[in-house]
């Protein structure tokens, strides 16, 4: 079976969790030991969150010069390689000798227009106090927006619509090479009138990439593993019930939170809708009982609205 799995920046690094190099390698090899065992029996695409990592480059770049800053799409790049790398090496660690792993920079095709640019809305960075935020965005031009209980700076996420580098992903997939890419849903471009490429100030959204490289790959699920063990309806609340199945329809009645799990619902719900095939949303170390069926909330087009785990 063909399988894209997303894992989510929460479940790489944890919530108030330092972004420190000892930190995110732990929660790699966490998540390289609960993938391996998937890629020893599938084919596996793998891609992954970046918010926290290129939030962190940005903020050590804006404390320089202003001319020696870097924009947003070169440290996009930056945290694909980095968090890549971590992630080759540790599923190497692990996989025999016949199972070659490879990281791939994904240059990824957004829309000038997108009105994304005009509504900033991607969480990137770490969490603080409203206080600390809004002298930041004074200071910075950042615009915060609150997540949770505090807040954290927020940049363009344009849809993502093209995957310039699609051929060479399937190549290595139909070769069995287990292939990491798309991280922190790839790097942001545009085309030029002439048709070259050129970076943009932004973050995509990684769900939503993932689930466009999932239809392109024709995968056959398409899993996106994070530090929640399904989706709830009134999250946060005494009335909170875990799904266990549910249909797109049935989902897209429900409300959920903008900036964490509304995208992945979305995403999910397009990746079913448009393939017929199954999705799924669930908590990193339940990764193979969700293709299993048995965790997390699986999204399939012939569920009959909601099913719901036992309270």
């Amino acid at each position: 079976m063909r399988i894209v799995i997303a894992l989510g920046g929460n479940a790489l690094l944890r919530r108030d969790e330092s972004p420190s190099a000892d930190n995110q390698r732990r929660n790699v090899a966490t998540a390289a030991a609960a993938l391996a065992p998937i890629a020893r029996a599938h084919e596996l695409v793998i891609s992954h969150g970046n918010g926290p990592q290129v939030g962190l480059l940005a903020l050590q770049s804006a404390a320089g010069a202003p001319e020696q800053a870097y924009p947003l799409d070169i440290l996009d790049a930056e945290t694909e390689g980095m968090i890549g790398y971590l992630i080759e090496q540790e599923l190497n660690n692990l996989l025999p000798p016949a199972h070659r792993c490879a990281v791939l920079l994904t240059q990824i095709e957004v829309d000038a227009d997108d009105p994304a640019f005009r509504h900033p809305s991607k969480p990137i960075g770490p969490l603080y106090d409203e206080v600390q935020a809004r002298q930041l965005a004074r200071e910075r031009g950042w615009a915060v927006a609150p997540d949770g209980e505090r807040f954290r700076r927020v940049v363009a996420s344009p849809r993502p619509r093209r995957i310039f580098e699609l051929a060479v992903i399937e190549l290595l997939v139909s070769q069995g090479v287990i292939v990491i890419c798309a991280g922190g849903g790839g790097v942001p471009v545009v085309c030029r009138a002439d048709g070259s490429l050129v970076g943009v100030e932004a973050v995509i959204d990684k769900d939503f990439a993932s689930a466009l490289l999932a239809r392109e790959l024709r995968a056959e699920a398409f899993v996106m593993l994070t530090d929640v063990d399904a989706v709830y309806s009134d999250w946060a609340t005494a009335a909170a019930r875990a799904m266990r199945r549910a249909s797109p329809r049935s989902l897209r009645e429900l409300d959920f939170a903008p900036g964490s799990m509304a995208p992945k619902v979305e995403a999910a719900c397009e990746f079913v809708d448009q393939t017929g095939a199954m999705a799924a949303i669930g908590r990193l170390e339940d990764a193979q009982a969700i293709l299993r069926g048995e965790a997390g909330t699986i999204i399939r087009p012939d569920v009959a609205g909601i099913e719901w785990y036992a309270r």
